[in-house]
């Protein structure tokens, strides 16, 4: 099983709802973690599971004093909260000025959330929202544990520049170097477009030849569909069928080619991957 991280360069693409879009679709058993050093969204958005709030005390915030005492990955599980659809969270810091309480853990975290699929009792994918990477934010020390990096961007001139920039930087932080489309490094970076469903393949078509061209070491791996009605429903801010609606079938979509390409890798053995049709 693996580490799946979500990020974004600038502005607010939709990580957030991305995340939760891919994790509530995921076919295995997944722990959505709110890892944003600037805070979570979850806890403002969504209900848990008894229909009241989500604990904000309970998630990132308290997960800091046991890493420091060492954290062994079924540890995580005391500190995760069910949101109401029934998607386990590890909801996140309530403000960025909390963050310095996980200071050096970030490895650590990294490495319980990598190994989580290694449990003999409860294995899961991990899929982390890590929100905004610019800058020097701690988050990025997560990556070097993840199989995958998925960089979130929509699809204005403006944003496919700065993710083809920051998917460049990514790849000499974390592979050495630049790196053609026959030489791509791990962690995978990968690129999901919020678009347009009417051209999100021939847009994602010119962002992947524009990636494989500057030599980034990163492609496109999939499209979210640009749907407010679906991601307000998603957040329970709207009634509707979820699961007809543009932003969960596009999820579903993702899910399933990364687990055609990947999921014999992030299989433990003798389990076979389930498709994502839930």
């Amino acid at each position: 099983m693996a580490l799946i991280a979500l990020a974004a360069d600038k502005g607010s693409p939709g990580v957030t709802t991305a995340a939760v879009a891919l994790a509530a679709v995921w076919p295995r058993r997944v722990l959505l973690a709110e890892t944003d050093p600037a805070g979570g969204d979850l806890v403002y958005r969504s209900a848990a599971a008894h229909g009241g709030p989500l604990n904000p005390n309970t998630g990132m915030l308290s997960i800091a004093a046991t890493a420091r005492r060492g954290l062994v990955p079924d540890q995580l599980w005391d500190h995760v909260q069910p949101l109401s659809g029934g998607l386990d969270v590890l909801v996140g810091l309530g403000i960025a000025e909390q963050a310095a309480g996980l200071a050096g853990l970030w490895p650590t975290l990294g490495r319980a959330f990598a190994s989580l699929g290694d449990s003999p009792d409860a294995p899961a994918d991990v899929i982390a929202d890590c929100g905004r990477i610019s800058g020097d934010t701690p988050a990025v020390e997560l990556f070097p544990h993840a199989a995958l990096v998925l960089l979130v961007s929509r699809t204005e001139p403006e944003a496919i520049a700065r993710v083809r920039d920051r998917a460049a930087a990514l790849s000499a932080k974390l592979h050495g170097g630049a790196r053609g489309a026959a030489s791509l490094g791990m962690p995978l970076i990968g690129v999901v477009l919020i678009a347009d469903p009417g051209n999100a393949g021939k847009i994602a078509g010119q962002v992947n030849d524009m990636l494989v061209h500057a030599q980034t070491g990163a492609r496109v791996v999939g499209t979210i569909a640009d749907d407010a009605a679906g991601a307000d429903q998603l957040a329970g801010r709207r009634r509707g069928r979820l699961d007809k609606s543009l932003l969960i079938r596009s999820a579903r979509k993702v899910t399933a080619d990364l687990y055609q390409q990947y999921g014999a890798a992030w299989t433990m053995p003798g389990q076979a991957p389930q498709g994502a049709g839930r």
